[in-house]
């Protein structure tokens, strides 16, 4: 089993930042590829970032592209998400996931790729 715990989301106005952490625990991360979904109400949770176990490759949905930026220190255990330019269509719930990687590099925006899911951070972007 793997936990993940997800911090750092809250209120902000259109065009400021936010980062995400999202800390894991039971197995070791680094064997993971981790990945950011967000679910806007009445919506379905669609795919927002991921990245690969060692770092090297990246995915994003093109419209955060150039705004948001993913990483992850695997020495902490932990996986962020750097959120510049917020506009108002961002306001969501987050959730950080977790891959063993089984078919992860070409089906990294899907739901079924990861097992593990954290709780969920609110963010919501005020025009």
């Amino acid at each position: 089993q793997v936990q993940l715990v997800e911090s750092g989301g809250g209120l902000v106005r259109a065009g400021g930042s936010l980062r995400l952490s999202c800390a894991a625990s039971g197995r070791t991360f680094s064997n993971y590829a981790m990945g950011w979904f967000r679910q806007a109400p009445g919506k379905e949770r669609e795919f927002v970032a991921t990245i690969s176990q060692s770092g090297s490759t990246i995915y994003y949905i093109d419209s955060v592209k150039g705004r948001f930026t993913i990483s992850r220190d695997n020495a902490k255990n932990t996986v962020y998400l750097q959120m510049n330019s917020l506009k108002p269509e961002d306001t969501a719930v987050y959730y950080c996931a977790a891959s063993l990687g089984v078919g992860w590099y070409t089906h990294h925006e899907t739901l079924l790729v990861y097992s593990y899911w954290g709780q969920g951070t609110q963010i919501t972007v005020s025009s």
